[in-house]
């Protein structure tokens, strides 16, 4: 299987990840205090959705009753293992560096060496792990897909479909964060939809929030007068974010004389491209910023005025769900789970991907209409509090787990105790 092209850990850090102190056995005795112990699995570890989200589902539940572990099978960014203070918690499955691997055997020795609860593994890249697991005699095993590969958009190899199928019927529990990519999975591995769930990702919505002092700051910041309408996306530059429809149809309203300007948030192989594009361009030279990864999204968002997400593929956004939480208008593409995201009542402002034209007509209708621009971001605003909060993620993600553990013996009450049901009333 192919991993992503991401900075490889340096060799001292992968031995260093490693060296997981070895967990109390799996049979608990009555009376024991012990957390439930999970370990999630990813490919690859660094700036991308999938990992934030996994940081923040950690944090949420808390060290009360869960004892969680990352590991991964591929790559991770050296940067963001120090900078998330990942170093000592992180095993990794890696191989010398090959490009195709079968890290099967190196996942069950971690997991015998660790003796997890529940093993949680997400994506393509980590699917190996679904039968390391059942090697280990791991008690719980639970999949989750959280979004696309551009090259699968049109569906799956064969082979891939076919290790699917068999994955998933040796999980405990299997589901994505959208309707649409149930159905989407359900057909690439054959499987009964019924049989994949659904728990949305979720948002900090006191962290992503209106802050007119926040727009203000990192407007004087970047010389962007405040009239001026800014439009923004936050993300990895890469080919399936397609920010190249974003600067075409930016550089056509500048033709239309509409004082507007393009703000993006992220790095990646695409900037060099993009940054060539907007500096050849008479009217764009001076009307793109990039700004690079940053810390900084929740203050960057509120220097906008239009959200725009040209997305060739999406799972569940959670930039434009921070951009909903912060209230701001959405354009998007009419892929994956945008209009899950957004709802039915705000349709009208998803487009075909690649519609430059259909995107420049969007942004057109909201560049000539401060009071409607207004009215779409509130309605964003309640519908991420609503639907897309962070704590309600948390708690799907807690019962799932709580669930799942006693229908296999485990349980962990709400002092932290996580033991054999069986022993306790044996």
């Amino acid at each position: 299987m192919k991993g992503a092209k991401i900075d490889t850990m340096p060799t001292q850090l992968q031995e260093h990840a490693l060296q997981l102190e070895p967990a109390p056995s799996q049979s608990v005795s009555q009376g024991s205090r012990e957390r439930l112990r999970i370990m999630h699995v990813l490919a690859c570890l660094g700036n991308g959705g999938t990992e934030f989200g996994v940081l923040k589902l950690i944090k949420g539940l808390g060290t009360e009753q869960f004892e969680n572990r990352i590991c991964i099978t591929r790559q991770a960014d050296s940067e963001f293992v120090r900078a998330h203070g990942l170093e000592g918690g992180l095993a990794s499955a890696a191989g010398s560096g090959a490009r195709y691997q079968f890290p099967l055997f190196r996942l069950r020795k971690i997991f015998q060496q660790y003796r997890p609860h529940i093993v949680h593994t997400r994506n393509w890249g980590g699917l190996e792990a679904v039968l390391a697991a059942r090697l280990a005699r791991v008690p719980v095993v639970i999949h989750s897909e959280h979004g696309y590969e551009v090259g699968n958009l049109a569906g799956v190899p064969l082979r891939q479909k076919a290790f699917r199928r068999v994955a998933f019927a040796m999980t405990d529990r299997v589901f994505t964060v959208t309707q649409e990519l149930c159905k989407y999975h359900a057909r690439q591995a054959w499987t009964n939809p019924r049989r994949i769930g659904v728990i949305h990702n979720g948002v900090d919505t006191a962290l992503y929030a209106p802050s007119a002092s926040a727009r203000d700051r990192v407007r004087r910041e970047f010389s962007l007068p405040p009239e001026r309408l800014v439009l923004g996306s936050v993300g990895r530059l890469v080919p399936i974010k397609d920010y190249a429809a974003l600067l075409k149809a930016a550089e056509r309203l500048l033709q239309q004389k509409v004082d507007a300007h393009v703000l993006l948030v992220g790095s990646g192989p695409e900037f060099e491209q993009l940054s060539r594009c907007a500096s050849e361009s008479q009217l764009l030279k001076d009307r793109v910023t990039f700004v690079g990864a940053s810390d900084r999204v929740s203050e960057l968002l509120n220097a906008m005025d239009v959200f725009v997400l040209p997305s060739l593929g999406e799972g569940m956004s959670n930039t434009l769900l921070e951009a909903m939480a912060t209230g701001l208008p959405l354009v998007a593409t009419h892929v994956g789970g945008n209009l899950e995201v957004i709802g039915e009542e705000q349709s009208e402002w998803l487009f075909v991907p690649g519609d430059v034209r259909g995107l420049e007509n969007r942004i057109l209708r909201l560049a000539n209409d401060s009071a409607l621009r207004s009215h779409l971001g509130a309605a964003c605003r309640a519908r991420s509090l609503e639907l897309f909060s962070l704590e309600q993620m948390i708690r799907s993600y807690h019962q799932l787990y709580s669930v799942a553990a006693a229908q296999h013996g485990i349980v962990c009450s709400h002092s932290g105790i996580a033991r054999k049901v069986t022993e306790q009333t044996g």
